[in-house]
């Protein structure tokens, strides 16, 4: 069955049980198009019954999935896999409409999701854990991965195909129930994947969709049977997430917001960085944990840097993200573009220099189209260099030399990723072992690890021990049982 296009007056739906149903809550939310400001479609809140329907229905899957031969369980994911491939293009409209990205960065974060449903189609080896013969003796000891139950995800809007991939296909595959609550902004996305799910044909309940707001977050939270709780989202509620968690016994993952670095040393090849910094900074609209929006460029190559770069920006085009040639979408809301131009005037009421000024570039008049702005001058202690703006807004602070450029860096309190533009071998040591970020990345204009390698972040950008994707996610969700044998007679 193909991925359905947008109904007008489409209501998105829970998937509970193997059902679809409508969820109970009285709160109602529009899902727009960012780029025509039409209403796609109504999404309703569920409510604290919802909750427990939804976890009931999944620790009841759990029971039997749980026993189901390795071999059997990514059986379904295989089919997912192909499924996802088959209909990329149409899920990837689906994700335009309601996000606004381009088709082409739609795309992109369809196949990143993909992978790792490729990586997790290999459990039966990664799950496998160590085995000592005659650890003592006459007795053998094996270490046994178990599943834990009922796992559930709360997922962010500016990426709402890759990141529930992120933890959905690891959680069914070692053997746990997984509750997806995907963000109220852009739901269509998460609910045409688990259209998708239901056909690569799960059992009923061990994957389930539930839709809400913070009300529905906390309720599952709190549950009693939700074993372990993943997140994306800004720092504050990672912050929140992590804490109400952890106090109520589960495992937790909450990955919080950024604040990215390039730096550009004085021996970068100039035109590759200004590229790949570009495409960092604006790629979604500015709005990733990953966009590197502050460049710390080495004082001898800054003007030149700049000067290149104000002339990339000027020819990106501002569009809606399903036309050809579009390199900029709007961002997700009004309001959220409301907010980014608040961050734009404290820039300039604190003493940045605009070099490019995205309010007076050409845009549609429709949606809520901000393009690309770039502040020069910019000192570490300004707020534009601090705080996470989450749109398309890069600054650049002039830093004496190397040195000074890495003490910038580990000034930030986020610690998300960071990107070096370097000829020379002794920076990139230095970079690799000084600068205190999860993912980093030498000549890289996005430090963003394939599937096989976890999602790194330090300090306030993840609140948590294990991360996303790769072999963290085989231990989050799992635990290792010690099975010690001893066989006295050998006969026996």
């Amino acid at each position: 069955m193909p991925v359905r296009p947008i109904a007008e007056g489409e209501t998105v739906r829970n998937f509970v049980g193997g059902e679809w149903r409508a969820p109970s809550g009285d709160e109602r939310r529009d899902v727009v198009d960012p780029a025509t400001e039409e209403t796609l479609a109504e999404v309703a809140f569920s409510d604290d019954a919802d909750v427990d329907e939804t976890v009931a229905a999944a620790l009841d899957a759990f029971d039997e999935w749980r026993r189901t031969p390795v071999e059997e369980r990514i059986q379904p994911l295989f089919r997912l896999k192909s499924l996802l491939e088959d209909q990329q293009d149409d899920l990837a409209e689906v994700l335009v409409q309601e996000h606004g990205k381009t088709l082409a960065e739609a795309k992109g974060e369809i196949r990143r999701g993909i992978e790792n449903v490729e990586v997790a189609c290999g459990i039966p080896s990664l799950m496998q854990a160590g085995h000592l013969p005659n650890a003592a003796p006459g007795i053998d000891e094996t270490a046994v991965r178990k599943p834990l139950g009922v796992f559930a995800a709360i997922t962010p809007f500016n990426f709402p195909a890759m990141i529930p991939l992120w933890f959905l296909p690891y959680a069914v595959a070692t053997g746990n129930a997984f509750v997806l609550k995907p963000s109220e902004r852009d739901p269509l996305t998460p609910t045409r994947i688990v259209e998708l799910v239901e056909e690569a044909g799960f059992p009923d309940g061990v994957v389930s969709l539930l839709h809400g707001g913070p009300e529905t977050v906390n309720a599952l939270l709190a549950h009693e049977d939700v074993a372990g709780v993943s997140f994306v989202g800004s720092t504050p509620v990672a912050r929140h997430v992590y804490e109400t968690a952890a106090k109520h016994g589960k495992r937790v993952q909450a990955q919080g917001g950024a604040k990215n670095h390039v730096v550009v040393s004085a021996s970068a090849n100039l035109e590759f960085a200004v590229e790949q910094t570009v495409a960092s900074a604006f790629a979604n609209s500015g709005q990733r944990c990953l966009a590197n929006p502050t460049a710390v460029v080495e004082a001898a190559v800054y003007d030149e840097f700049a000067d290149r770069l104000v002339e990339a920006v000027s020819d990106l085009t501002v569009d809606n993200g399903l036309y050809a040639g579009s390199d900029v979408g709007p961002l997700i809301t009004a309001e959220h573009r409301e907010r980014v131009l608040e961050y734009v005037e404290t820039g300039v009421s604190e003493g940045a220099t605009l070099l490019y000024d995205g309010r007076d570039a050409e845009v549609p008049e429709t949606g809520t189209f901000l393009a690309p702005t770039v502040f020069g001058d910019v000192t570490p202690e300004m707020t534009v260099a601090r705080e996470e703006i989450f749109g398309p807004v890069l600054g650049l602070i002039r830093a004496d030399d190397f040195d000074d450029a890495l003490a910038i860096v580990n000034e930030s309190r986020f610690g998300n990723a960071a990107s070096l533009f370097t000829e020379r071998g002794g920076e990139a040591r230095r970079f690799r072992h000084e600068v205190d970020a999860g993912n980093l990345g030498v000549n890289v204009g996005t430090a963003a690890p394939m599937a096989f390698y976890h999602f790194g972040g330090a300090k306030e950008s993840f609140f948590g021990d294990l991360h996303a994707q790769g072999d963290d996610m085989i231990r989050f969700y799992t635990d290792e049982t010690v099975y010690i044998e001893r066989w006295p007679d050998e006969n026996r």
